[in-house]
C-alpha cells in the first residue's frame, strides 16, 4: 500500500500526517507494508523544510516531521494507492490533475475520521497565517484521521 498526503505548499499539514501516518506503521509493525509520503499543490515552498511551527508543535508530541517540500507530479496517480487531500480544495485539484480512471484516488483526511465526517467537518484547517494553537489543533485533527486511515489500509494489528 502507498500513501500520499498532500496540502498546499508540502509545509504544514501534509507533512504532519506524513509523520504521524509513518508512526503508527511503526507502531503496528507494518514498516514493509506501507509506504508514505507528501506533497504540495502548489510549487511556492518546493526543497523547504516542513514549518518549524508545525515541527515544534509535532515534536512536543514525540512526532518528527523530516523531508523537503515538493509538488504533486502526474506520475503520483500511478505510483500511489491512494492521495488523501486535506481539504476539499485540494480534492478539487487533485480531481482535476487526475487521470479520469484514477480519481477514485483522491479522498479526504478526515473522511477517515467518523466524527468529523458526523459533524460534517471534513477539512483539515490550514494552520499557516495563526498562532500556536492552530498547530496543536491541526495534529489533533490529523491524528484522528491519520488512525482512522490506519484502521482502513493497515488493519489493527
Amino acid at each position: 500500500m502507498r500513501v500520499l498526503f498532500v496540502c498546499s505548499g508540502n509545509i504544514c499539514r501534509s507533512p504532519t500526517a506524513e509523520a504521524m501516518f509513518r508512526a503508527l506503521i511503526e507502531e503496528r509493525g507494518l514498516s514493509g507494508e506501507i509506504e508514505v509520503d507528501s506533497a504540495g499543490t502548489g510549487s511556492w515552498h518546493v526543497g523547504s523544510p516542513p514549518d518549524e511551527r508545525s515541527a515544534r508543535a509535532a515534536r512536543a508530541r514525540g512526532i518528527e516531521l523530516s523531508g523537503r517540500a515538493r509538488q504533486v507530479e502526474p506520475s503520483d496517480f500511478e505510483r500511489f494507492d491512494v492521495l488523501v487531500a486535506m481539504d476539499a480544495s485540494h480534492a478539487a485539484e487533485l480531481q482535476a490533475l487526475a487521470p479520469a480512471e484514477m480519481a477514485a484516488k483522491v479522498r479526504l483526511l478526515r473522511e477517515f475520521d467518523p466524527e468529523a465526517v458526523a459533524a460534517g467537518d471534513t477539512d483539515v484547517p490550514d494552520p499557516y497565517y495563526g498562532g500556536p494553537d492552530g498547530f496543536e489543533h491541526v495534529l489533533d485533527v490529523v491524528e484522528a484521521g491519520t488512525r482512522g486511515l490506519m484502521e482502513e489500509v493497515g488493519g489493527t494489528r
